[in-house]
């Protein structure tokens, strides 16, 4: 009896792990959820396999800042580093989402290095940039900011997981501050001044930008269609963004 006992249970152990190992081994399985940090990830357990993908839902722009218009003598210090994070929602158009929707919210924070100056004249309203005396103490500055915005773009992609993307899109938001940093030389020390009144500061901002990669990876342009400062008698002068995107999930 005990030998028999013995026997039943050997067969269902052998079953159990047959059932196992075949549930390993199944290629569709592997195929069906790449592997890529919460790229199919709902926030609680892996899509289903009927649910349409989503992508692009969490981007990150690494960003080299430039200004283009009104200076010809305008050069950046170095690399201006700046970075894009957008939160979107994506709202597919076809079926398998080879087109889309993508809007949301986005915060941009920008810096431009330089070597001259940013002047404010409080009584008329201007902001001019002016090349620096070469006997002036002062050695260098930055002007950056911090920009909120509901973005929109229209998304085109290919359908497999290891898809070319292209995002055309566009930004309106509000400049929550502008600021310049200057580093000045005195006493063979390095004194280091953050201002951020600017009188003609252009609060509304809107800009056309656009990605183009594969699957996680894009490269990045954004230009900003508004002057960054509103009087017409301040430097005329626009953002100019190039960079590198990468979307998490």
């Amino acid at each position: 009896m005990k030998l028999i006992q013995y026997k039943v249970i050997l067969i269902c152990c052998l079953s159990v792990f047959s059932v196992f190992g075949k549930s390993q081994n199944d290629s569709t399985l592997i195929s069906r959820f790449r592997p890529g940090f919460m790229w199919f990830y709902t926030g609680i357990h892996p899509a289903e396999t009927e649910k349409v993908r989503k992508y692009d839902r969490l981007i990150f722009d690494v960003t080299h800042s430039t200004f283009s218009g009104g200076i010809e003598s305008f050069k950046n210090r170095g690399l201006s580093l700046g970075l894009n994070t957008s939160l979107l929602f994506d709202i597919p158009i076809t079926k398998g989402n080879t087109i889309s929707i993508g809007t949301g919210i986005s915060h941009s924070f920008f810096q431009v290095g330089h070597d001259n100056l940013f002047l404010s004249n409080v009584k008329a309203g201007t902001t001019v940039y002016q090349l620096k005396d070469s006997l002036d103490a002062f050695k260098r500055s930055s002007l950056g900011g911090n920009i909120f915005s509901i973005p929109l773009e229209l998304r085109f992609s290919a359908k497999n997981w290891q898809h070319v993307k292209f995002h055309l899109g566009g930004k309106i938001g509000y400049q929550a501050n502008l600021y310049s940093k200057y580093i000045i030389q005195s006493a063979d020390i390095d004194k280091r001044i953050k201002s951020f009144y600017f009188p003609d500061v252009n609060r509304l901002v809107y800009s056309v930008h656009a990605r183009i990669g594969i699957r996680n990876w894009a490269l990045f342009g954004s230009y900003s269609m508004n002057k960054v400062f509103s009087n017409s008698k301040s430097t005329p002068i626009n953002l100019l963004q190039v960079g590198l995107s990468i979307s998490l999930f």
